[in-house]
């Protein structure tokens, strides 16, 4: 099933998985099915599943798990496909891969830069790989967005203008960059909906367990930290169970908030944490539902 059919009706809840490394050990694997499960419990209209840095070999992992996931608890998946990282060939091949797999669902990202630069040219943007996808195929494109602006665009509403790009190549919906203020998702919001862009908008949420790594990602991602989030950092930090349970409770503020704001949905980034996952949506679920 396409996605973006779902939209129609009510808020879409979806979650964010890493496919395992490469040579996983069984053990990991065990780990990895477990948290499957847990997340499965929870219902969830879709499931997507990132791409590494690793390259090609990295595809046969985003392409099994995706198809595991469908085909062992019955829920869509989206496979994540990055431009700098793959080249239109074995874009080609992954699609036919897909298709065969019943996978129908795609986030087209342009993806990090490898280290040592692209692996490839022939998709400069997403936009790019977004027209060539729907060329390719009867697929449902997603784009991503970022709330305060890409990293390397001069301004949001520069970055705005290429986003209203990737939804005139065919994205149906975007899933936003993780953020910890929800006025500067409403504010993008406003502004993306001046610019003409209508599709459905999910709202990234990643919930904090760990100070020096959300630190990290805010920082890599240029996302601004609220006041009320640097001080719970701050009170909580060497504290880790502390850390946890604030970092679950501000999440949970966060959806409940965003959903009764009526936003189209929320994508929880689960970092393969089922258990923070479960407690998020326990605590949220009379909302989640309402």
């Amino acid at each position: 099933m396409q996605i973006n059919q779902l939209f129609k009706d009510r808020p879409v809840i979806s979650f964010e998985v890493f496919p395992p490394r490469k040579n996983a050990t069984a053990a990991s694997l065990r780990k990895m099915d477990e948290t499957l499960a847990v997340l499965s419990d929870l219902h969830p209209d879709y499931v997507s599943v990132t791409f590494g840095a690793n390259g090609a070999l990295q595809a046969t992992g985003t392409l099994a798990t995706a198809s595991y996931i469908k085909d062992t608890y019955g829920i869509e998946t989206v496979a994540h496909l990055p431009a700098s990282q793959l080249s239109a060939d074995q874009i080609h091949g992954l699609l036919n891969e897909l298709q065969a797999h019943g996978i129908e669902n795609i986030l087209a990202l342009r993806g990090d830069i490898p280290a040592g630069g692209r692996l490839s040219n022939d998709f400069p943007h997403a936009c790019d790989l977004i027209r060539y996808i729907h060329q390719c195929g009867d697929f449902n494109v997603i784009g991503a967005c970022y709330p305060e602006g890409h990293p390397e665009s001069p301004d949001l509403a520069t970055d705005i203008h290429y986003l209203k790009d990737k939804v005139d190549a065919g994205a149906s919906h975007l899933i936003s960059q993780l953020f910890f203020d929800n006025q500067v998702f409403y504010d993008f919001i406003a502004q993306a909906r001046a610019a003409g862009i209508t599709v459905p908008i999910q709202a990234g949420i990643m919930p904090v367990i760990n100070a020096h790594q959300i630190e990290r990602m805010a920082t890599m991602s240029g996302v601004a930290l609220p006041e009320k989030f640097t001080r719970m950092m701050a009170r909580f930090q060497d504290n880790p169970g502390a850390m946890r349970e604030a970092g679950i409770a501000y999440a949970v503020y966060q959806i409940i908030d965003l959903l009764g704001h009526g936003v189209d949905g929320v994508h929880l980034y689960t970092m393969d944490n089922a258990d923070v996952a479960q407690r998020i949506f326990a605590a949220a679920e009379q909302v989640i539902h309402a």
